[in-house]
């Protein structure tokens, strides 16, 4: 019998069919209308996209003009790349255009999905951002895609790290803008920290592809993304601390791996205690529980972290003499990325290289609340389904399964259970041998790079040639994934290292073409394509006829999706393959969250050396395991995430405040209210309102306002006259003071005094939000000892954080006030001082430049191109022609005392 949910599933379809099915006319609108647009010129194609703009602009909606915008794309994609999108890839971008994720399985074309989505809202003129796992994948997307969107009148730009500001600035002016969802974060927080609106480089956040979501959007989330400056240098304490560690047993620690932590023992308290008085570290009477010991605990924790939870070539590896972290969910290497709070010093005191300093934060935002910034978000993965309700609840993102355009003729087996590592080696070598005898491809998943090296070796022994990919290999990722699906190729990967490129069976013609080229660079290259091709044919006939791609994974992942993703490289485009999970109960997953019961199950059958227990039950308790830990993640990503939000909106309003001042040309009226609330707050701390004059401080205030206002004004003759209340204390201050900055303004003149005014406002906001930041870093590691007392430790977190943000802008109003009142032009000395100081610049720049053969240094702040030597010698701060090329922060050469970039060189 049929329960009610299965038959309204069969009568009425699942929500998911129902949404593919709604799609069905659209897309027929779009085939029906692909003859009038095959008869379209080259050039017609761009007039479609100038007409479809000015109704997009006009107030016309997307949705109206989907099905033309649609269509003109696929006739550019035809046109430019030889390939027309099926009906389920325009299926796909249907609804990516509705804000939703698209599940396409491997091999769908999910890069040539993302040109339809992009290229409509394109149309608004607004920009789109379409962003990649890697810049390795930005790079060829753009420049591969950027053929389609050039053929439609659209501009093509590139974000990657390192990038001249002017180009980096050119690419998000661009229609469609590749980049990583790393620089993307990083550019908004250096966004806001820019001075001159000139200088930013992303516009408005309109509309986000992201490529791999679940990547991106879930794993990645876990850690905010943080700008950070050097702080005070504390190496030889983590070296002096480091060597410590050693000494301890099992029984001064205690480690919990499924939530990776480890903590002291009483026991290891008291032999801590004893080995920090022999170092001479902590002194004689100081106990770890004393407040000054704090630093001292910090740092032993982090570095009895550093050794019992990260392991080298699995969480790291040591290269050129650097500890470079390794991404748990890709294998790849994380170059630039360190671990906070001291833990990245402690890992680099235990391997001995040079031990960088620790950081301060100067910015930090996390990638839920980055992507959540755009209008519109939409996604597109392999794998989404399993944390459709995360997508749903954190980004307001539906998750829409699209069909495949041929079905899927993929072999899933189900796992094979071993009792020990050794016996699931032996039984991966021997599987892989067979299938090497017949000729079919072998992918293996690993969990580690020790792992893939320990297999990689066992495979040598048993004289099976192979390719390694992971972190090592990061270069040759594209080759390595490119040559996987040669007959009787083995590939070893590291989780999903290769992720983005297709494995073709056969092998990648391209790159075959390529190789071809290069060993012969004499051929023709048309007859050195045509005979490759032909080859091609029968290599991936020969693939077909073997099973197709043997996906072999060594172990399962703590998360379904990853699992997915290894098993989505196989069976491609109804392709023929193979998938297997093979898994010991020594395994991380199995060891640490499977079920006991399975253990006993085990034993009970007395199963023999080598045997594997293979059954569709062993398939739903993993997967149970996988649930739980998948939810426990997302818990802990949601909680980190409702901290984060406090810090978010007093992001938002710190940023939308600094906009406002560098769009503002006039900032004298916010100068002046911050000024008079300063003088109100003065007032009623010194002359507190309803009291009687014998209870006010007239010396205290008068001491206030000389070092807040800078100003000697005759506050106690004031207060001692008869009928003087509070407010007439406050007006006469105020009066006071408007006529002191007003002289001042004179002075400097009323141009120069609102760039000084802008300049001093966002310095002061840049220093007090940092401050800021670290106070909410501390609160936030102590916050969480208040549940001890019976406390929401958010809540607490939520009121302390609102009462130290009240507290910042305060002191900003004080700070602001008390500076603009001390700033002055420079007197001719000092003047002439900086004309010598830029001279002697210019001369030492000229000298780099001949040094370095000619070679001009990079443009920017720091560094300005050298002037010829001519231009130096005879410098007349009358004739700027002579000046050279003069670098933008530097002081400007007529002498004014203003940054060039504020005189001569203010960009019209």
């Amino acid at each position: 019998m049929l329960g009610m949910g299965k038959i309204a599933k069969k009568v009425f379809g699942t929500p998911n069919d129902r949404k593919v099915k709604a799609t069905r006319p659209i897309v027929q609108k779009i085939n029906d209308l692909e003859p009038e647009f095959e008869k379209l010129s080259d050039e017609g194609l761009k007039d479609k996209t100038e007409e479809l703009a000015k109704r997009a602009m006009g107030g016309e909606s997307l949705d109206a003009i989907l099905p033309e915008a649609f269509a003109n794309c696929r006739e550019a994609a035809k046109r430019a790349l030889g390939l027309r999108a099926f009906d389920v890839q325009l299926m796909g971008g249907i609804f990516m255009h509705q804000g939703n994720i698209a599940e396409m399985k491997t091999g769908e074309g999910k890069t040539l999905v993302a040109t339809f989505p992009a290229y409509l809202n394109a149309l608004t003129g607004k920009g789109v951002h379409i962003v990649t796992v890697n810049d390795y994948l930005a790079r060829r997307d753009a420049d591969w895609m950027s053929k389609v969107y050039s053929m439609l009148g659209l501009t093509t730009g590139v974000v990657y790290p390192q990038q001249p500001a002017a180009e980096k600035k050119a690419a998000y002016d661009s229609d469609i803008t590749y980049a990583t969802n790393n620089e993307l974060g990083f550019d908004y927080l250096r966004d806001n920290m820019k001075s001159e609106l000139a200088e930013m480089s992303q516009r408005k956040h309109n509309f986000a592809i992201v490529d791999e979501v679940d990547s991106i959007l879930i794993d990645e989330a876990r850690t905010p993304l943080i700008i950070s400056g050097p702080a005070q240098d504390r190496s030889e304490l983590y070296v002096a601390i480091d060597q410590l560690i050693p000494s301890l047993d099992d029984s001064h620690y205690t480690k919990d791996e499924k939530q990776r932590q480890v903590t002291f023992t009483d026991e290891g308290n008291e032999a801590l205690e004893g080995l920090l008085h022999n170092a001479g570290i902590l002194p004689e009477d100081q106990t770890l529980y004393d407040p000054e010991s704090t630093t001292i605990v910090h740092h032993v924790n982090q570095a009895l972290r550093a050794h019992k939870l990260f392991q080298k070539d699995k969480d790291y590896i040591v290269r050129n003499d650097e500890v470079v972290l390794i991404d748990e969910f890709t294998g790849r290497m994380m170059a630039g990325r360190r671990l906070s709070e001291g833990l990245h010093q402690a890992i680099e005191a235990k391997e001995g290289v040079k031990i960088q300093p620790e950081n301060v934060t100067l910015a930090q935002v996390t990638f839920q609340n980055y992507f959540r910034l755009y209008d519109k978000l939409s996604g597109m993965t392999g794998t989404a389904s399993t944390e459709a309700e995360e997508f749903q609840e954190i980004y307001g993102l539906g998750v829409v399964e699209v069909p495949t355009n041929k079905p899927i003729a993929r072999v899933d087996d189900d796992d094979a259970v071993y009792r020990t590592t050794q016996e699931k080696y032996d039984a991966i070598v021997e599987t892989i041998k067979e299938a090497h005898a017949k000729g079919q491809p072998i992918l293996v998943g690993t969990t580690s790079i020790e792992k893939s090296e320990l297999l990689s070796a066992l495979l040598t022994k048993a004289d099976l040639k192979h390719n390694v990919l992971n972190a090592r290999q990061h270069e040759q990722e594209a080759q390595i994934v490119a040559d996987a699906g040669k007959l009787g190729a083995i590939t070893i990967a590291t989780n999903m290292a290769g992720r983005g490129t297709d494995i073709k069976l056969g092998g990648n013609v391209e790159f075959k073409i390529m190789e071809a080229i290069a060993a012969d660079p004499e051929a023709d290259p048309e007859e050195i394509r045509q005979r490759i091709e032909k080859e091609h044919v029968a290599d991936e006939e020969k693939v077909k006829a073997a099973g197709g791609l043997f996906v072999l994974a060594t172990e399962r992942h703590e998360s379904r999706r990853i699992d997915n993703q290894l098993r989505g490289r196989s069976g491609r485009q109804g392709d023929p393959g193979r998938s297997s999970f093979f898994l010991s109960l020594e395994d991380d997953l199995m060891r640490i969250f499977g079920s006991e019961r399975l253990d006993k199950v085990l034993s009970s059958l007395g199963m023999k050396d080598g045997e594997a227990i293979v059954h569709p039950w062993v398939n739903k308790s993993l997967e149970r395991a996988q649930a739980k830990v998948e939810g426990r993640n997302f818990d802990m990503r949601k909680q980190v995430l409702k901290f984060d939000d406090v810090m978010n909106d007093q992001r938002k309003l710190v940023f939308s405040q600094r906009m406002e001042i560098m769009e503002s040309k006039d900032l004298s009226e916010i100068v002046n209210d911050m000024r008079s609330q300063v003088i109100d707050d003065l007032v009623t701390t010194y002359v507190p309102p309803k009291t009687y004059a014998d209870q006010w401080d007239g010396d205290g205030l008068h001491q206030a306002v000389l070092e807040g206002l800078n100003l000697d004004a005759p506050v106690k003759d004031w207060i001692e006259e008869e009928g003087v209340d509070d407010e007439a204390i406050a007006e006469r201050l105020e009066e006071a003071a408007d006529k002191y900055m007003a002289s001042k303004a004179a002075e400097f003149g009323p141009e120069n005094m609102r760039s000084i005014e802008k300049q001093v406002l966002l310095q002061t906001i840049d220093s007090k939000w940092r401050e800021h930041l670290l106070t909410l870093e501390h609160l936030r590691s102590v916050v969480g000892f208040r549940g001890y007392a019976q406390r929401d430790p958010l809540n607490e977190y939520k009121s302390e954080a609102f009462a130290l943000f009240q507290s910042m802008l305060d002191s900003l109003r004080e700070e602001v006030t008390s500076t603009l009142s001390r700033v002055r032009p420079l007197t001719e000395d000092e003047q002439r001082q900086q004309m010598e100081q830029l001279q002697r610049q210019l001369a030492a720049q000229q000298a780099a430049a001949q040094a370095s053969q000619g070679e001009t240094p990079p443009q920017g702040d720091a560094a300005a191109a050298a002037p010829t030597g001519e231009a130096v010698a005879g410098l007349d701060p009358n004739d700027p022609s002579s000046w050279g090329d003069v670098g933008r922060n530097a002081p400007c050469p007529c002498g004014s005392g203003k940054k060039f970039k504020h005189c001569h060189g203010a960009l019209v």
